[in-house]
């Protein structure tokens, strides 16, 4: 069996693997299903055609020239598991005559060296500049949830900088569209998040005109000994909201109700949250301005 070269991630401009292989060869590939072809001029390697990279790598072959990958790809690439890793999402220049594609969302746009790295051998959007894109233009739970986790990334001694360097870029940004809101969500996201639902929990309470509260908040029992850690918690008037994900909390039934009256005995209201929440919040929306006004009129 014939042995493809390793290509971009498995995917190869159709002209360099004629040059390597030869014509007929590269026809047989394609007639015996080995390659694909996605675009006129690209092939991949069809044993990783589903792969990010792959496809991600297939899209700049195709776009060609100072192409970048940029948005939800670009920050799926640095760890954002809360990005759509679903389209390729590709910055190019305005004169390139790209169309978007049902794989391929093409952004067209100046592309600066300075804000290009290379990622396994890819072009990528510099984090801060993909961050921005997701700010101003993604839906509001799916940016927030990836500042989140960018920030969570971060070494916390560089959170600030790398913060206000986001948010140097919303507001140079020639494009003024969606700089308020990115501002605004920039605002709200901490890096404490343990997932993207907390993230988009705190988005909801946000929306409804809640105080903020405080993320991963630590308790201590009467010893002064931290037995708890809230996920959210408005500590002047000890209410705690803490979001029970499913894969967190499967079997733990038991365990979270004794940790539960614990906090109950320390003074703590303790109001927990679905995924269901996220869905409707109407409910819990109200038992949490419950909790506020009975431990204000206490």
């Amino acid at each position: 069996m014939t042995e493809l070269p390793p290509g971009l991630h498995g995917a190869h401009r159709v002209s360099e693997l004629r040059h390597q292989m030869g014509d007929m060869r590269v026809r047989a590939l394609l007639n015996e299903g080995r390659l694909v072809r996605l675009s006129r001029g690209v092939l991949v390697d069809r044993t990783r055609q589903l792969d990010l990279r792959t496809r991600a790598a297939a899209a700049l072959l195709m776009a060609g020239g100072r192409a970048v990958l940029t948005s939800h790809t670009a920050a799926v690439l640095f760890g954002c598991t809360a990005a759509d890793a679903g389209r390729v999402h590709v910055l190019v220049d305005y004169d390139r005559p790209l169309r978007s594609t049902s794989d391929v969302a093409v952004h067209h746009g100046t592309v600066s060296e300075d804000d290009v790295v290379s990622l396994e051998g890819l072009r990528v959007f510099a984090f801060e500049c993909a961050l921005t894109e997701l700010l101003c233009r993604a839906s509001r739970e799916t940016a927030l949830a990836c500042v989140d986790q960018a920030l969570a990334l971060t070494a916390p001694e560089s959170r600030g900088e790398f913060r206000a360097e986001i948010a140097h870029r919303v507001a140079k940004r020639k494009d003024s569209r969606g700089r308020r809101r990115a501002e605004i969500l920039l605002d709200l996201a901490t890096g404490l998040a343990e997932s993207p639902a907390e993230s988009w929990l705190l988005l909801k309470l946000f929306d409804a005109g809640l105080p903020i509260p405080a993320q991963q908040v630590p308790v201590a029992d009467l010893d002064g000994n931290v037995r708890f850690r809230l996920d959210f918690a408005w500590e002047e008037v000890r209410v705690a909201l803490e979001y029970d994900g499913f894969a967190a909390h499967v079997g733990r039934g038991l365990r979270d109700a004794v940790r539960e009256n614990e906090l109950r005995r320390l003074g703590w209201t303790v109001i927990r949250a679905t995924a269901a929440d996220l869905r409707d919040p109407a409910e819990l929306l109200a038992a949490i301005r419950q909790a506020f006004w009975r431990r204000v009129a206490a």
